[in-house]
């Protein structure tokens, strides 16, 4: 997760949520998270483009974010 942070910097924002706070319950109910650790990619409207559980997978989220 660190090195998709740093890689996308300046380029996309990537947020940390806790499913277990207040907001980050609101939105793991939004985007109907079920398992721990979810990675999502959103396009600009909010929508969906990715979803991963389990451990991301560095090059299927970067090719994802490329074509955005």
């Amino acid at each position: 997760m660190d090195g998709i942070e740093r890689d996308l910097a300046g380029r996309a924002r990537v947020l940390r949520l806790n499913v277990m706070g207040e907001v980050g319950g609101r939105l793991a109910a939004r985007y109907d998270v079920r398992g721990v650790p979810t990675f999502l990619v959103l396009d600009g409207d909010g929508e969906i483009v990715l979803r991963q559980v389990g451990r991301p997978q560095r090059q299927e989220i970067m090719a994802v974010i490329e074509d955005l």
